[in-house]
């Protein structure tokens, strides 16, 4: 007869991204995950299965949860450019946490040359924020907010990649005022 799990399945999944979120994927080994996580090994595989398994369902979930708040925080919002502000200002939010960035810019560095799966949620990751932008950039020409002589498609690349780059630059700084600045001057395109 199987038993019962004692554990709350996204808690123990909110856990593991935690983990693999500040160490990586690499320096992460079973037994930290078993002991950060707080729960048997034999659990870990049964509801989980292997490392790798759980690391893709730790993307997911972690983009998951970065949709939701993208759609609540953004997405919503009325004014095109305070929206894309918004977006931005999201990744320079700390909310105690460490330098540690962002999960999915992360596995890009780390994982995609040689981890196929992990490339594959990557670019997914990506293509997703990308289409949001031009989804707003487009609704910002509509509304007059942004001006047509910009081509949406180009325009919502270079911000995706300016994106990307701030990313990467908050695992290096807090130093809010120059984050705030590179925002400042990557906007501007849309004026």
């Amino acid at each position: 007869m199987a038993r019962n799990k004692e554990f709350d399945e996204n808690e123990v999944l909110r856990k593991a991204m935690e983990l693999f979120w500040r160490q990586g994927y690499e320096k992460t080994s079973m037994q930290d995950l078993v002991e950060y996580m707080g729960i048997h090994r034999r659990s870990l595989y049964d509801t989980f299965g292997d490392k790798h398994t759980l690391f893709i369902k730790v993307l997911d979930h972690y983009n998951e949860i970065i949709g939701n708040r993208i759609e609540n925080e953004v997405i919503q919002l009325n004014s095109v450019k305070d929206a894309i502000r918004q977006l931005f200002k999201m990744i320079i939010v700390r909310d105690n946490q460490q330098l540690i960035g962002c999960l999915t810019v992360n596995t890009a560095v780390e994982l995609s040359l040689h981890d196929e799966q992990a490339a594959e949620k990557v670019v997914e990751s990506f293509s997703k924020t990308e289409l949001m932008l031009n989804n707003l950039v487009l609704r910002g020409q509509k509304a007059g907010e942004i001006s047509k002589y910009h081509d949406a498609k180009k325009i919502s690349e270079f911000l995706h990649n300016s994106l990307v780059g701030l990313r990467v630059m908050t695992k290096t700084t807090d130093d809010t005022e120059k984050l705030n600045n590179i925002i400042d001057i990557t906007l501007s395109v849309l004026d």
